[in-house]
């Protein structure tokens, strides 16, 4: 197993956000590899955790990335959040990252899970994908 690649996936994920019309449409530069500093824009997207298992063969490292985007809105419904966290979802299945060091030989969704939060976080929605990376 490596992890090598970790750093190169998350690369490729925050261009492909930043980089997609539809989302950038809707929430602006509001695409973050942390968390915002100082009061937080009412809609935004964070990358979130991430759980890596061992996918190596007999002849390449490999590695299974289970990773979670952030959609977090002040809104007191689901409406905006889920509009876009259906935009990252569109930015993100099946998209052909390209990663600086690896492959990518597969990215789905996995799951989802809303919440209701306290202010400054009305909404949130937690979004986890998969991503399978090689060494090559």
């Amino acid at each position: 197993m490596s992890y090598a690649m970790s750093f190169a996936l998350q690369q490729a994920v925050y261009s492909a956000l930043t980089t997609d019309a539809v989302l950038v449409g809707v929430v602006g530069s509001a695409i973050f590899d942390a968390p915002p500093i100082g009061t937080p824009p009412p809609l935004y997207v964070l990358l979130g955790t991430e759980i890596v298992k061992d996918r190596s063969s007999k002849t390449t490292d490999g590695a299974a990335h289970d990773f979670v985007i952030k959609v977090v809105s002040d809104g007191a419904g689901f409406g905006a959040a889920k509009e876009v966290s259906g935009a990252v979802c569109d930015a993100l299945t099946g998209a052909p990252l390209v990663l600086s060091r690896g492959r990518l030989s597969g990215l789905g969704f996995r799951k989802a899970r809303a919440l209701r939060g306290k202010a400054p976080e009305g909404r949130r929605i937690s979004l986890t994908f998969r991503a399978f990376v090689e060494d090559v």
